[in-house]
């Protein structure tokens, strides 16, 4: 595998891209997250895209109106004083 410094020694903000059969696959050394895309400039772009949801970076809460629209009722969806599960953190 190559490497961006000349003794190979890791640096933050490091990424890996390499190619499996027919699709390229990205990887972000420091969070491990990893991607893959048909092309070098797809792997990178889903690579940007996965980062930035892994670090909270994007994305939002839905509205009222727009779960009115999903069909779900915010009045009985709420977790009031609970605490959410594991995995909505």
């Amino acid at each position: 595998m190559a490497s961006s410094t000349r003794d190979g020694s890791p640096h933050d903000d490091e990424i890996r891209l390499w190619r499996e059969d027919s699709w390229w696959v990205a990887e972000d050394v420091e969070s491990g997250v990893t991607t893959q895309g048909e092309s070098r400039e797809a792997a990178l772009a889903n690579l940007d895209e996965a980062v930035a949801l892994h670090n909270d970076e994007v994305g939002r809460e839905p509205t009222d109106e727009e779960l009115r629209e999903m069909g779900i009722d915010p009045a009985d969806n709420a977790t009031g004083e609970q605490e959410p599960p594991d995995v909505l953190e």
